[in-house]
């Protein structure tokens, strides 16, 4: 005898859910998407609203001055991501693995210590650090000297070698809490059982964090790898409170943002155009989206997950 399959019964649309998001959406769209969209469409047009196709990413590649500026910045660019990549991530993993240790006390007080830079403007870390660093009146010459270092003292800001390095590494201090949160959230979501585990089988200390814990957390690390990318890739802020729209010394901590800045707008004696600013824009754009494509189907793909 044949039985009537019983249909599962249809689960109600949650209209609510889409009047929850609308607003996060409208927003969104509002100062992200349309910008975006808006400033691509116009990279195919001249200043005067010719369409030209690609006749300003010729420009760009081709014009001695524009191009000479382009490749400068970009050189600059991936220079400023090293650095945060080989300074400000390690430390801020060493920090988090330092700060997961329930045995240290005041773990607190330190995470607050390293994460209060973050909130802080990026024209108040310019300025401050421009003064601290300045040999006329900042107080790093004094420092060295009453340790005995004085001899080391450079004016970093003032020296073509050092100006863009220096930037980096004022960065680094400003945003080292981003990456030590992220890496110290992943390694407390770790369970106990786990790190119990490792420790019957005596894998204490450093040896339990560099087998057990750093292999867990690697999408973490991950994470915050392409953040790295996308964050250093978009850097503006700092560069142009410490050094100017004109970043010096002889354009030596000029950036993709601080040209698309000149370009589009125009500053001193250089006109703005904003065909050829939207183009920096478009090349930054793909860059990025380039860089995000490859973490996300060459390395996030590979990494191995564990469920607990």
């Amino acid at each position: 005898m044949a039985t009537d399959s019983i249909a599962a019964p249809k689960r109600p649309f949650r209209s609510h859910i889409l009047v929850f998001l609308a607003p996060a959406v409208l927003v969104y769209t509002a100062v992200m998407i349309f910008p975006l969209i808006s400033t691509l469409y116009q990279s195919f047009f001249s200043k005067d609203w010719a369409f030209i196709g690609f006749g300003n990413f010729v420009t760009l590649f081709t014009d001695p001055r524009l191009s000479a500026s382009f490749w400068n910045a970009l050189g600059n660019n991936f220079w400023f991501f090293i650095i945060h990549m080989v300074v400000q991530n390690p430390i801020g993993i060493l920090l988090a693995a330092l700060l997961s240790n329930p045995k240290l006390r005041l773990r607190g007080f330190y995470r607050t210590v390293f994460f209060v830079p973050t909130l802080l403007s990026f024209v108040i870390v310019g300025f401050v650090w421009k003064l601290i660093l300045s040999p006329t009146w900042g107080v790093t010459q004094g420092l060295l000297k009453s340790v005995g270092l004085g001899a080391l003292f450079q004016p970093w800001l003032g020296k073509e070698e050092y100006a863009l390095t220096t930037l980096a590494l004022i960065s680094n201090w400003q945003f080292i809490g981003i990456p030590m949160m992220l890496i110290y959230a992943a390694l407390l979501s770790i369970p106990d059982e786990v790190i119990e585990a490792a420790e019957c089988d005596g894998i204490t200390g450093w040896a339990q964090f560099w087998k057990i814990q750093l292999p867990l957390v690697l999408p973490a690390i991950g994470i915050v790898s392409i953040l790295t990318f996308v964050g250093n890739f978009n850097a503006f802020d700092l560069v142009y409170a410490a050094q100017g729209a004109q970043p010096g010394p002889n354009f030596s901590t000029d950036l993709l943002g601080t040209l698309l800045y000149r370009t589009f707008f125009g500053y001193q004696l250089q006109l703005g155009d904003r065909a050829l600013g939207s183009t920096i824009a478009a090349v930054m754009f793909l860059i990025i989206l380039t860089g995000v494509c490859i973490y996300l189907f060459g390395v996030q793909t590979r990494l191995r997950r564990y469920q607990f």
